[in-house]
C-alpha cells in the first residue's frame, strides 16, 4: 500500500467521523455506526502507517518519496 492510498484512508475516515458527530449532534438514525467506521478507518489508516514506517528503514526518510 503507498502513501498516497493510507492517506486517502485516514481522510475519508475523518470526513465520516464528522458527518456521523453531525448526525449525533442532529440526534438523526445512524450517527453511532458512522462514527464506528469513520474511527475503525482512521485507526486503520494509522496502524498501516506504522508498519510502513516500521518496515522502511531508509535513512533518506519516509515522507520524501
Amino acid at each position: 500500500m503507498t502513501n498516497k492510498h493510507i492517506l486517502i484512508a485516514f481522510v475519508l475516515g475523518c470526513i465520516i467521523t464528522i458527518v456521523g458527530a453531525l448526525f449525533k449532534i442532529m440526534h438523526w438514525p445512524g450517527a453511532s455506526l458512522l462514527l464506528i467506521l469513520g474511527m475503525l478507518s482512521e485507526a486503520s489508516a494509522g496502524v498501516m502507517l506504522i508498519v510502513k514506517i516500521y518496515k522502511n528503514q531508509n535513512p533518506n526518510g519516509f515522507l520524501n518519496k
